[in-house]
């Protein structure tokens, strides 16, 4: 079954430092995903996420205002 990753974030410099630790995450679990960005500020408050980045898994939020390592969030996803 597909994932839907979300990454909350306005595109800052974390923000994209997430999405790119989520792919390489994701690739390295073997997992079929889909990888969205939510860029739009309303649209990351409907999340209940003050701080950015943050990273939403089936819509459901799992990490906000830091980017996790590789590892860690690999083992999110499993």
């Amino acid at each position: 079954m597909k994932k839907k990753l979300q990454i909350l974030g306005t595109g800052c410099a974390n923000c994209q430092k997430l999405a790119g630790q989520t792919e390489a995450a994701a690739q390295a679990a073997g997992i079929e995903y889909e990888l969205v960005k939510v860029t739009d500020i309303n649209d990351i408050m409907q999340f209940g996420v003050m701080m950015t980045p943050a990273l939403a898994i089936d819509g459901h939020v799992k990490v906000a205002g830091k980017v996790p390592s590789i590892e860690q969030i690999k083992a999110l996803l499993l």
